[in-house]
């Protein structure tokens, strides 16, 4: 099963009813080598199912020392399509190193993404 990722809106209960039609668990985690910060979402249907104008996001830096904290959860591949569907064109998946050693995917700034591995 695929392993996700979240330090936003994919950790709330309500997206996540909308997006995969159950509620997700998960364990704390932190993204190694990102900075978070905001963007502003414009897609309205986005808006409507996340209840916020501005949501997180983060950008790679390369520096080990940068953390950004979520919760990890393993999800299925149907599933892992509906969060593609979910996030706007601001954001790229990728796959990228956690603190627990482990890796998964998870969405950033298609502006600030990672080279290649």
């Amino acid at each position: 099963m695929p392993k996700l990722f979240s330090y936003g809106t994919l950790q709330q209960e309500d997206v996540q009813l909308a997006t995969f039609g159950r509620r997700l668990t998960g364990v704390s985690d932190a993204l190694v080598g990102y900075r978070q910060s905001i963007v502003a979402i414009d897609d309205p249907e986005l808006v409507r199912t996340s209840g916020k104008t501005h949501h997180p996001i983060v950008a790679f830096t390369g520096v080990n020392e940068d953390r950004v904290p979520g919760a990890l959860f393993e999800i299925t591949d149907a599933e892992l399509a509906h969060a593609d569907e979910y996030e706007v064109a601001a954001y790229v998946r990728v796959k990228a190193p956690l603190a627990s050693g482990l890796e998964a995917w998870v969405y950033v700034d298609a502006r600030g993404k990672p080279p290649p591995a």
